[in-house]
């Protein structure tokens, strides 16, 4: 099925775009190519009556065993476009790979953006959760961001507007859709770039179990704390529910040992839950975002 600008299938299985492997079929299963594509795909769940939900590229999201019974919305593939502007400046539209938006970074010799380069999601939901690792934020290089607001209209954003926090921003808690986002980075030596990418990206590969299927970091990090150390002084290093398994090489991730269930996955975080805050009296907050059918 195709409307203007987007691609839509039926009982499309969720297994198939998210990192961690999980999830049953998408009652319809929407793919923009541009914004009149997205404003397409939620008048045809309105249309229908349907719920709907905006995914990126499927990192940081648990769907149920059920699927979903609207339209999943993927911005990724059909909107993935980088361009340099001006001397120091880079625009993304909002499906294109934080990877890919750290390597155009460098090939310019940019720096900023070196953090980013392992984190598997795209850009409109690095913007929307203010996606970090390794001491990098988005909010230390975004300028601002185009976005779809709840009724219909595109406005742009500058950074201070975002209200960007710990995996939050004013974007989730105003229903906004980010749609591209503009970049200010920092002249820099392309070799040194690039080396501090393979860097982090080789302490990534070292600490993180990349060669299971994960959502990445389950939880947030409570303040003062860090939840892998929370979960391994609990001793909970490699507990298992079904093939929901804690990372025995970092305890902060979930993994997927091959045919994990979302009841398994749900499961074990809420034992996980319990288990820390008897244990430390802090409770853990999913950073998953967790899709019920």
């Amino acid at each position: 099925m195709q409307l203007h600008g987007v691609k839509i299938s039926e009982n499309e299985p969720l297994r198939s775009h998210t990192t961690f492997k999980i999830g049953g079929p998408a009652r319809y299963y929407a793919v923009p190519e541009c914004t009149e594509g997205i404003q397409n795909s939620i008048a045809f769940a309105e249309e229908k009556g349907l719920p709907y939900v905006v995914t990126g590229r499927g990192s940081n999201v648990l769907f149920s065993d059920e699927g979903y019974p609207g339209v999943v919305i993927e911005i990724g593939r059909g909107m993935e476009k980088v361009n340099l502007q001006g001397k120091n400046r880079i625009c993304a539209e909002a499906g294109a790979g934080l990877g890919v938006l750290a390597s155009e970074a460098a090939k310019n010799s940019l720096s900023g953006l070196e953090f980013a380069s392992g984190i598997p999601g795209a850009v409109g939901g690095a913007v929307t959760m203010n996606a970090g690792a390794y001491g990098g934020e988005i909010r230390d290089c975004i300028v601002s961001a185009s976005v779809l607001c709840p009724d219909g209209t595109v406005r742009e954003m500058a950074c201070d507007e975002l209200e960007l926090g710990y995996r939050s921003s004013r974007i989730q808690s105003g229903g906004y859709i980010v749609l591209e986002a503009v970049f200010e980075l920092q002249p820099g030596d392309k070799d040194a770039i690039l080396a501090r990418m393979r860097e982090l990206n080789a302490r990534r590969r070292e600490k993180q179990p990349l060669e299971y299927a994960s959502a990445g970091s389950t939880f947030k990090r409570p303040e003062g704390h860090f939840a892998g150390k929370l979960i391994e002084d609990a001793g909970l290093r490699g507990y298992r529910v079904g093939d929901a398994q804690v990372s025995e090489k970092h305890c902060g991730f979930v993994i997927n040992r091959g045919n994990a269930t979302a009841a398994d996955v749900l499961k074990l975080i809420g034992d996980v839950q319990e288990r820390v805050l008897g244990f430390s009296g802090i409770r853990l907050e999913p950073e998953v975002k967790i899709i019920a059918g």
